[in-house]
């Protein structure tokens, strides 16, 4: 039988996290905060629960540094989290990277819908952007008659071009008929076509308060407004559906202002630096004609009948000059291969082929002597050293050291006592003669 896949709960517990969290990329949660708690480390560990069940949350410092506030126990919020497990105690929990209480987020998911849907149809792309007029004569400004918008943006307009026409639209900018209302006004601004560029918007503000400007309808209106259009709504930092389709985004009320409008101090300025750049460059005309004068001047002078004639005459020196270096270096190379071909013919004479001969023939002896000589001194070296090892061996060399052979009568060489006998005359031969004794007695062995 095939052996079972057996698991460890270690195993377990980590292939079910990668299940959960393949499964699960990310999720919006509304709950009801409970069992907070702010560890030392930094990290966030609460329950988000409903009338019938909870489920654990994690939000770690990297995540929470970014939270505008700190939940507290009861409170509904809205998380954006994915699902893990926590794989020591086998827990499945949230892991939580965006918190915000609950009506807000309900605000901001329909705000992310709304954006992606206008997006995907194509009406934020900058090819749908118009460009603002360089000069308007007139401007349309769509906000509150009232508020503080259209106090900073007529301030910003009389200071930096107080000669351009201004005209308002007014309209609710808060509260639930704002949005049919903004929308309304900006509809006759484009039926009675009157301004060259529009602003719409209002000052900062809650999430609730600008609610309005996240309306559909007012965005496609934006969107297809003919005329050139601004989007200022709330401060820097807040962003709305209007600032995505209007053609341009603008800070603030002012900032508008400021971007619709041509400074005239700044186009006095741009008017003094064309006169200079004028007389600028007519003193850079006026001296091109002078030089071109002064070369041209120049070009007759170099044309005149002399100054031809001077050139001929420097070109006849100059080609004079290279006839008589060109004999000079020729007649050198003559004499030069003359002095060579002398010592070519020098080389190959008899009598210096007769030298080198004689000198060859001087050193080859002088080889040959040494050859000859070097041969004798190794055979006399090869004869000592043969004659001596000749001597080392020889019978004689045993005997100058003091040793004796002993012959029998019939000339043989004793070597075993049982050669001999008592009373048999035998014969000792030494180093220098020998003698016959007679043998008395034998000695056996040790």
């Amino acid at each position: 039988m095939q052996q079972a896949d057996i698991y460890t709960v270690s195993r377990l517990n980590s292939e079910v996290r990668l299940t959960l969290e393949l499964q699960f990329r990310q999720l919006w949660l509304v709950g009801e905060v409970s069992n907070f708690v702010a560890a030392s480390s930094g990290h966030w560990y609460f329950s988000l629960k409903d009338q019938a069940a909870q489920v654990k949350v994690a939000m770690f410092k990297t995540s929470n540094r970014n939270a505008v506030f700190t939940p507290r126990n009861g409170q509904q919020v809205m998380v954006r989290a994915r699902i893990s497990v926590y794989e020591p105690r086998g827990e499945y929990q949230l892991l939580a990277d965006f918190i915000e209480p609950a009506g807000d987020g309900l605000l901001r998911q329909q705000y992310e819908q709304l954006k992606a849907k206008l997006a995907a149809e194509g009406l934020f792309a900058p090819e749908r952007k118009k460009p603002l007029p360089l000069n308007p004569r007139k401007i349309g400004v769509i906000t509150s008659p009232t508020g503080a918008a259209i106090r900073d943006i007529l301030t910003v307009l009389q200071r930096r071009a107080p000669g351009i026409e201004v005209i308002i639209y007014p309209s609710l900018v808060q509260g639930v008929p704002a949005a049919s209302d903004l929308t309304a006004a900006l509809q006759l601004a484009i039926r009675r076509n009157e301004c060259d560029v529009l602003i719409i918007g209002r000052g900062g503000g809650s999430l609730e308060d600008m609610w309005c400007f996240n309306d559909e309808t007012l965005a496609r209106t934006i969107a297809f407004c003919p005329i050139p259009i601004v989007s200022a709504v709330g401060h820097e930092i807040d962003f709305s559906i209007s600032d995505f389709v209007a053609d341009v985004r603008a800070a603030t009320p002012s900032a508008a202002a400021e971007l619709v409008s041509p400074d005239q101090q700044h186009q006095l300025a741009q008017l003094l630096q064309l006169k200079q750049r004028l007389a600028q460059s007519m003193r850079q005309r006026l001296g091109f004609a002078a030089q071109q004068f002064l070369h041209q001047h120049s070009k007759l002078q170099l044309l005149h009948p002399a100054r031809r004639l001077q050139q001929q005459q420097q070109r006849l020196d100059e080609l004079q000059i290279r006839l008589t270096q060109a004999m000079q270096q020729g007649l050198a190379r003559k004499t030069q291969q003359l002095q060579l071909q002398q010592k070519s013919l020098a080389l190959v004479s008899p009598q210096q082929r007769l030298q080198r001969q004689q000198l060859q023939l001087q050193q080859l002896q002088h080889k040959l002597q040494q050859a000859m000589a070097g041969q004798q001194q190794r055979q006399l070296q090869r004869w000592q050293r043969l004659s001596g090892q000749l001597h080392i061996v020889s019978p004689l060399a045993t005997l100058q050291r003091g040793y004796s052979i002993v012959f029998a009568e019939d000339g043989a060489v004793i070597k075993d006592q049982q050669q001999v006998a008592a009373g048999r005359k035998v014969q000792v031969r030494l180093a220098n003669g020998g003698f016959i004794a007679t043998v008395t007695q034998l000695k056996s062995p040790d």
